[in-house]
């Protein structure tokens, strides 16, 4: 099921520069296919931010890979992306490589990674510029002096010349958003851009983030584990679970009602700067299931507070709740409204157990 932000938007296929529609991905393994993602759709609109939250292992990133046909050959991969109405899935390698770093670019987890270690940045950023314009050496070297500039990083002149290793792990990850958005992408797909950085770099990274769809005009995509990257600066958010997104919704309507277990214990378990300290937080308890022989039933029933015996037998499917840009995996959403993380999950205080 595809949700849409805004039901008041005409709704035309020249809106939309990426669709996504009943994505799949299995990996073959000794126990049986790993199925990895199990129909993922999302629609979006330039300039619009998605968030992608869930747990490792949800199957947020692979969706991602699987977009960009950056997933290996024994991957099998199923439904369709479009990406300004062209078809993503089944292009040769040569096809494909015209089109990602120009029309949609990735930004990738650890700098370290996708950054050469043995040439300068200023060079992998002109090499990006390169290989989908026709430039010269020096415009291609002048533009990625303004990229880095643009992207907040002091004295781009001189740190154009600079290796990967002589830059902290911030201005790295800075660098790498440079190269991301140096093509003037369609869409920008960042994987856990702030992962292993302190909080105020976590908060120069998104505002480089915010920089480049400004500058671009880009669609995003923000895959993140924490809620608090997100808020602020995505428009909507998709939780997904096990493989499949488990509710959609605007991000203010998320935060503030989710309808959803996963969800209201995802939130539950993010410290809150408008609580006191005697505030507790509310683990989810239990680990996400394999995914190879899913049992039937929803896949989050061992670990959700309210199970009854109709989520172990039957999977909810996504479905509209409300008005047209929410939907909720979950056979009793309903009796989620207005009902806070501590209502639903233990916080593990041992007066309390004491008390029940």
């Amino acid at each position: 099921m595809t949700i849409e932000i805004d039901a008041n938007r005409p709704d035309t296929e020249s809106e939309y520069v990426l669709d996504v529609g009943d994505l799949t991905v299995d990996f073959p393994s000794d126990d049986g296919p790993v199925h990895a993602v199990r129909g993922v759709s999302y629609r979006l609109r330039r300039g619009e931010a998605l968030g992608i939250v869930g747990e490792s292992g949800s199957g947020k990133s692979v969706t991602s890979l699987a977009i960009m046909g950056l997933l290996p050959r024994s991957a099998k991969v199923g439904g369709t992306v479009h990406l300004l109405g062209q078809s993503m899935l089944g292009l040769k390698d040569e096809e494909i490589s015209r089109i990602r770093g120009n029309k949609i670019s990735m930004i990738f987890q650890d700098p370290l990674t996708s950054l050469n270690p043995v040439y300068t940045v200023g060079k992998q950023l002109a090499e990006a510029v390169l290989v989908h314009n026709k430039i010269g050496k020096e415009k291609a070297r002048q533009r990625a002096i303004e990229l880095l500039d643009v992207v907040g990083i002091p004295n781009p002149q001189q740190r154009v010349d600079a290796y990967p290793h002589e830059m902290s792990g911030g201005m790295r990850q800075r660098a790498v958003i440079a190269i991301a958005m140096a093509n003037q992408p369609d869409v920008i797909i960042a994987d856990e851009p702030t992962t292993a950085l302190d909080v105020t770099v976590q908060a120069q990274v998104m505002e480089a983030l915010e920089t480049a769809r400004k500058e671009t005009g880009a669609a995003m995509v923000l895959i993140t584990h924490d809620l608090g990257v997100i808020a602020g600066h995505v428009d909507r958010v998709l939780v997904m679970y096990a493989g499949k997104p488990v509710e959609t919704a605007p991000v203010d309507d998320l935060f503030y009602s989710p309808r959803m277990p996963y969800t209201l214990g995802l939130l539950g378990s993010l410290p809150r700067m408008d609580e006191n300290r005697e505030h507790r937080l509310t683990p989810i308890k239990g680990n996400p299931p394999s995914m190879v022989n899913l049992p039937p039933g929803c896949p989050f029933a061992p670990r959700c507070p309210m199970v009854q015996d109709v989520c172990v037998q039957n999977e909810p499917e996504l479905l509209q709740i409300e008005v047209p840009s929410r939907a909720a995996a979950c056979h009793f959403h309903e009796q989620l409204v207005d009902v806070e993380a501590t209502d639903v999950y233990d916080t593990g205080d041992p007066e309390s157990e004491e008390v029940a």
